[in-house]
């Protein structure tokens, strides 16, 4: 009798349901970012600082040495001075070169020295998983490195809440994503260091001077203009510094969906570079 009412009481308790997909991706997601994570812990110092030397070289040699005869004949478009004027761009300037120079470096360096990225592509986590998790390390060391530019950008300026702001890190995440999305497709296919050189050198570079960082696009010629809006870090550089100094009214909403549609349109090329990987 009494097997009978357990059995039978048991047979009443609801099953637990499945989890849902977007809760496996997730969960998968931040499996992959932990990895990461317990490697990068070791070297959160040397991260943060690693980014902060070129943005205090142009701080120094534009802001403070050219800037101090550009305030004397230009007024600058934000900010009191030509200084304040660029260093919402150090700040997005140190934010994409991390987090794209890290996450492919990390990349290339467990798939063509450490030959550990074949163990990655064996585990039973889905595409988008991979290449989420990847990117979220390299939002993180993004982070680690700007924020070493705001504190100096701070120390410089003493306004501590324009650059201390919802808006202004929900634009510094978003540049993050973009440039750590990039990274990881670009840290898939390249066969050498060599050409991550390269990539550097054609496509990080050139996005440093000409995404905004040190001039108003708003003041180019329109030919050139258009090339300058096609840099994902001219919206980032132009909202981050109408994030510091602008009030609401002038600022340019329209850089917070096209920096997330590129970070999605990445993630999805990643999730299929990933799919399609064969190391």
């Amino acid at each position: 009798m009494i097997n009978t009412e357990v059995s039978s009481s048991s047979s009443r308790r609801p099953l637990s349901e499945p989890k849902s997909e977007f809760a496996n991706i997730w969960s998968d997601t931040l499996a992959i970012f932990w990895g990461d994570w317990l490697k990068l812990r070791v070297r959160i110092k040397q991260v943060m600082a690693t980014g902060l030397v070129s943005p205090l070289i142009y701080i120094l040699a534009f802001g403070m040495g050219l800037g101090s005869a550009l305030d004397k004949t230009i007024v600058p478009a934000a900010g009191d001075s030509y200084l304040e004027f660029i260093l919402p761009g150090m700040v997005a300037l140190s934010s994409m070169t991390i987090s794209f120079g890290g996450t492919t470096f990390s990349i290339c360096g467990d798939r063509l020295y450490n030959k550990t990225f074949e163990e990655l592509l064996l585990l039973p986590v889905h595409p988008l998983a991979l290449h989420l998790g990847k990117m979220m390390a390299g939002i993180l060391r993004g982070l680690l490195t700007a924020s070493s530019v705001i504190v100096v950008s701070i120390l410089f300026t003493g306004k501590v809440f324009s650059f201390l702001n919802p808006l202004f890190f929900l634009l510094l995440i978003l540049n993050c994503a973009v440039f750590a999305g990039l990274g990881v497709i670009v840290g898939l296919r390249v066969k050498s260091l060599e050409s991550v050189g390269i990539l550097n050198n054609f496509l990080i570079v050139p996005m440093s001077f000409l995404g905004a960082t040190f001039f108003d696009p708003e003041t180019l010629p329109s030919a050139f203009r258009a090339v300058v809006y096609c840099i994902p870090l001219t919206y980032t550089t132009t909202g981050l510094r109408a994030a510091a100094y602008l009030p609401l009214s002038e600022f340019p909403w329209h850089a917070i969906p096209i920096l997330g549609t590129v970070a999605i349109a990445l993630a999805f090329i990643g999730a299929y570079q990933f799919s399609h990987q064969r190391d």
